[in-house]
């Protein structure tokens, strides 16, 4: 009897499975609650992009045009919550709860019921995290949270009740992927089909245990901090507040120990999906499969340990932040690894390019640029200049746009026939591909030169010697919002119907049937003879 067989309880037996809503509010199973998290990180998508296409409206031509400072400044904080903990985090875990009881051969995920908790509690944390950003709005609602996505304090024990909304958020996010982690992980060491060891498991599954790993550990550390902060608020305490011998960089340290690793959380799994696409696209096996699982263990031990790269300006002594610039430049090698070990794999391979392999050859040119420009950020003496400017907001958009949110699009574009039974449309999906990456690349390249020119960010003006880069970034940007409608609209089509996708979907695709080279091209370079020459 499978585990969801069992979860489902008694109450089922006679009856058949439940059917219509209640098939969704009970269900245990992987793949409904997989596509929920999808529908979920959907639906909060085009609610983190209007906020964001709100800022950049504002910020199209110098002066105030439709927004308030502390409105605007609500507006920053909101954007970023909900990309990353609504729409990035529960997309992934959408992935993940389809794919990996498929890709290890489980029937299910271990523990299906919390599984359907762990779900549920997003809706709720939503709704919490929409008040904060609309009880200002009401008579005696306070004022707007104007701190940015950090929650600094000072300013952030002086806001409103929409800040406590907000603490609790938090809470009920944190629970959920903290609920959905040990969920993973037991399924990963208890469910792999037998014979199956660690080292045999897809990258795919490989990069969701070490997420999970590292959600377990940080997201804790992040639900202390606001919960300091709630106590700061109501009851008396004083971890952050000065004036009561408190340090408000005891936060800064909090916040950034959850908040780097974040980072590394969201780019995992994408590049998990990368290492499905890359192989399938290319018809070559995976390049360096046991170097890509080291890169990712020491991306998970370094990363923990180089949070205060944020908090150069902050006052560290030398010691310190000499320590945190080696450690971020010391990161910079594995995940480098990783891009080259997905070169390496397209490199001689009879590759062919659906919008999957568009994707993923995308994610590799302008993840690469965040990376570099991460670099600069991570050498003391510079980052004191591009801190607090746009440059800031040009470079984590560069990793995480690619890096996170371009790798799911590339998950689902690939996943969709399988998930589906159609095919998606390749010339709508391409013209998406196109229109997207294009857009973005214009709305975000030009903020480098804003930031190296001084623009800071999070200020709702700006000065006139500004306003060409602004606007452009500005126009871009509403065309990269928009372009998601069509996003929307293909995955829309192909869930109603469309051509049946065969057993193997990608075989014979323009042509090509995926047979492995044998001995394949580089085996030559390897052996005994050539490396005597």
């Amino acid at each position: 009897m499978s585990t969801a067989t069992l979860a489902h309880g008694h109450e089922h037996d006679h009856h058949g499975p439940p059917k219509g809503l209640k098939r969704w509010l009970y269900s245990t199973n992987h793949k409904d609650i997989g596509t929920m998290y999808l529908i979920f990180a959907l639906i909060m998508l085009f609610a983190g992009g209007a906020s964001a296409m709100l800022i950049r409206m504002e910020l199209f031509i110098p002066g105030l045009q439709l927004l308030e400072p502390d409105l605007y400044n609500n507006l920053v904080t909101n954007h970023a919550l909900i990309m990353i903990f609504g729409a990035v985090m529960p997309a992934a875990a959408g992935l993940a709860n389809w794919m990996i009881p498929l890709m290890i051969g489980a029937p299910d995920m271990a523990l299906p019921r919390m599984n359907n908790l762990s779900f549920w509690i997003l809706p709720a944390a939503a709704t919490m995290l929409i008040l904060s950003f609309v009880v200002p709005f009401f008579p005696g609602g306070g004022s707007q949270i104007n701190t940015g996505w950090t929650l600094y304090p000072p300013l952030s024990l002086q806001v409103g009740m929409s800040m406590d909304f907000l603490i609790f958020a938090i809470h009920l996010l944190g629970i959920s992927s903290i609920l959905a982690s040990i969920n993973i992980i037991v399924t990963i060491f208890n469910m792999r089909t037998p014979g199956m060891r660690l080292m045999d498991m897809p990258i795919f599954v490989w990069t969701w245990l070490v997420t999970a790993f590292l959600l377990i550990l940080v997201v804790p550390v992040l639900a202390g901090g606001v919960t300091m902060l709630l106590f700061d608020r109501h009851f008396g305490t004083s971890f952050f507040n000065a004036a009561g011998g408190g340090d408000p960089v005891l936060f800064q340290h909090l916040f950034w120990f959850f908040g780097h690793p974040e980072v590394y959380i969201l780019i995992l799994p994408s590049f998990g999906v990368l290492a499905a696409i890359i192989p399938t696209f290319s018809r070559k096996p995976l390049f360096g499969y046991s170097s890509l699982v080291g890169s990712m263990i020491a991306i998970m031990c370094i990363g923990m340990v180089v949070w205060a790269h944020h908090q150069y300006t902050i006052g560290l002594s030398l010691g310190a932040v000499s320590y945190f610039m080696i450690g971020t430049i010391i990161i910079s090698i594995p995940v480098g690894l990783m891009v080259f070990n997905y070169i390496a794999t397209m490199w001689r391979g009879s590759m062919s390019f659906e919008v999957p392999m568009l994707f993923a050859v995308g994610i590799l040119f302008m993840f690469t640029f965040g990376g570099l420009t991460g670099v600069m950020l991570a050498v003391v003496p510079a980052d004191m200049q591009y801190q607090d400017s746009m440059f800031v907001v040009a470079h984590f958009h560069y990793v995480l746009m690619p890096g996170a949110v371009f790798g799911l699009f590339a998950g689902v574009f690939y996943w969709l026939p399988k998930w589906t039974g159609h095919m998606y449309d390749e010339k709508l999906a391409k013209i998406f591909f196109w229109v997207n990456v294009i857009s973005f690349n214009i709305t975000f390249f030009p903020q480098h030169f804003l930031g190296l020119a001084g623009m800071p960010r999070r200020i709702v003006d700006y000065n006139v010697m500004f306003t060409e880069f602004n606007f452009v970034s500005s126009v871009a940007a509403m065309v990269f919002g928009l372009s998601h409608l069509l996003l929307l609209y293909i995955v829309i089509k192909t869930i109603r119907g469309g051509k049946q996708a065969s057993a193997r979907v990608w075989e014979g695709a323009k042509g090509l049937e995926w047979e492995l080279p044998s001995p394949p091209p580089f085996h030559s370079w390897t052996t005994a003879p050539q490396l005597a020459k």
